[in-house]
């Protein structure tokens, strides 16, 4: 069966997600972007297929070696994409997001759907009936949060992330997990409802290495996959 590399390079993690055929067989976290670490990965799982995705700075040298080594692809604004992006300036979509909305149409074709994504921001990303994407919002991730708090004030802690907390906090630490998770959590859920005061019907999906943290903490219905990225990455590279 045919091995496929899915990179994903984020501002917190990079990872790589090994595929036979279309299923997730492992996801592996890179100690670095290094042409070592690339080609450690390369001789332990001899993939045919290679597709990156990267909004960091990253050694040109490292696609030059995947595309030796596999049929290469990096996603970009140029890439033959399931979705249109029919917005200003398409070149400043993030490949994260058009990874997202590529999944969203893989999964539920013909349907609205709205990608949540939670990474070092939280990304809103709607893709209509018609596989356009138009587009959503960004703003502060889990991390930010808590280390904006850390860094501009005298005495906040820098702590943990932790879904089990009350909603009255009795401590710093307590207060601190209640005001940015349930926050984030009413924030995510009324963009849902704006969404929804909008748009009738519609899929709202959420993924991001934070996810665990919201899930138990969201009223509307969601449909939760960690993996959501890298399918997105997997459909892309058939695409092309």
């Amino acid at each position: 069966m045919q091995t496929t590399l899915c990179f994903d390079f984020g501002n917190t993690r990079l990872k790589c997600a090994v595929f036979e055929g279309r299923d997730v067989k492992e996801v592996l976290v890179l100690p670095d972007a290094s042409e070592k670490s690339i080609t450690d990965i390369l001789e332990k799982y001899n993939p045919t297929k290679s597709i990156l995705s990267s909004v960091i700075n990253h050694d040109e040298a490292i696609e030059t070696l995947l595309a030796k080594h596999t049929r290469f692809h990096k996603l970009d604004h140029l890439s033959k994409l399931p979705v249109t992006t029919p917005v200003g300036k398409p070149e400043t979509i993030g490949a994260d997001r058009l990874a997202l909305v590529a999944a969203a149409v893989d999964l539920f074709p013909g349907q609205h759907n709205l990608v949540i994504g939670l990474g070092s921001c939280i990304t809103f990303n709607f893709v209509n009936k018609f596989h356009e994407f138009l587009g959503g919002s960004i703003s502060p991730g889990l991390e930010m949060r808590f280390k904006s708090m850390h860094d501009y004030t005298a005495k906040l802690p820098l702590i943990k992330p932790d879904w089990n907390f009350p909603l009255v906090g009795y401590d710093t630490r307590t207060n601190m997990l209640s005001g940015v998770i349930l926050g984030m959590s009413k924030e995510i859920d009324g963009i849902i409802d704006a969404y929804a005061e909008k748009y009738s019907n519609f899929n709202a999906l959420l993924t991001g290495g934070d996810m665990g943290f919201f899930a138990p903490h969201l009223k509307n219905k969601i449909f939760a996959d960690p993996y959501l990225i890298y399918k997105g990455l997997y459909a892309i590279s058939e695409y092309n």
